[in-house]
């Protein structure tokens, strides 16, 4: 979804939630639930007619469109920066690196669009190189980088989301390398979830790269469709947290903004 305010193109990168939307297995309970329990009824109207409504929420903290916290992943029990990732959580969340720690992202954000990527494999640094230089996109320290495969257009259907493609642990390197502050795309967990990386030889390879050994930001889940369809590559990134003390992730509505 796009729409104007004063001279801007404001695109929506968040995918709608509800409950059966797709869901990493990890996260799966408590997943994403929804529930309404209390709803507009005569008998409980105030004289002048006024009846209230509200519900509860049920949720991961990585269910659908979200920011992974430098807390979410270890390696040997340390996370990003050597913190002790025993010594640090409580029952209620991490004393260090939680999300809450996450300072609002307003960035230059670059988009690079590869298309509709076929599921079910790694994608490499050069293919990505490729697509980035032929859209002159050229990240630098500080911005954020996102990625489009083509799969957001698969949110509901879960069994086909969740074999979209990924990244693998060279781009994550390269990106890391460039010293940028998050990276996001529109699949389930910007790494490819289906097996281990050829070359490092572990699954999942950017969560250990960008978030353990960097302290680079993962946002998960995007909506590019729209971005991607105006041909957009460089604009201005707005993802703001929820400060959830201790968290190791947040729901997130980002937002990109376009002259």
């Amino acid at each position: 979804m796009s729409l104007e305010l004063k001279g801007l193109r404001v695109f929506d990168l968040e995918q709608p939630r509800h409950h059966g939307a797709p869901m990493h297995p990890a996260h799966v309970p408590p997943g994403f639930s929804y529930f309404l329990h209390r709803r507009h009824e005569a008998q409980s109207a105030t004289p002048d007619g006024r009846t209230g409504s509200s519900g509860t929420l049920i949720t991961s903290d990585h269910a659908g469109t979200h920011i992974d916290a430098l807390c979410h992943q270890a390696v040997g029990l340390q996370l990003c920066g050597g913190v002790d990732a025993q010594a640090a959580a409580t029952s209620f969340g991490y004393r260090e690196l939680g999300v809450e720690t996450i300072e609002p992202i307003v960035t230059r954000g670059w988009l690079i669009d590869l298309g509709s990527v076929e599921p079910d494999r790694w994608i490499g640094l050069d293919e990505l190189r490729r697509a980035a230089d032929a859209q002159a996109v050229r990240p630098g320290a500080g911005e954020v980088v996102l990625v489009r495969t083509g799969n957001g257009v698969n949110w509901d259907d879960e069994a086909r989301y969740l074999r979209g493609a990924g990244l693998n642990g060279e781009v994550s390197q390269w990106l890391a390398d460039l010293r940028v502050r998050a990276v996001g795309a529109d699949n389930m967990a910007w790494d490819w979830i289906g097996g281990p990386d050829p070359d490092l030889g572990i699954p999942l390879p950017g969560h250990v790269i960008l978030l353990v050994r960097s302290g680079v930001y993962i946002v998960e889940n995007l909506f590019l469709e729209g971005l991607a369809a105006a041909g957009v590559h460089e604009f201005t990134f707005v993802c703001t947290p929820l400060q959830i003390r201790g968290a190791t992730g947040s729901p997130v509505r980002p937002i990109a903004l376009v002259l």
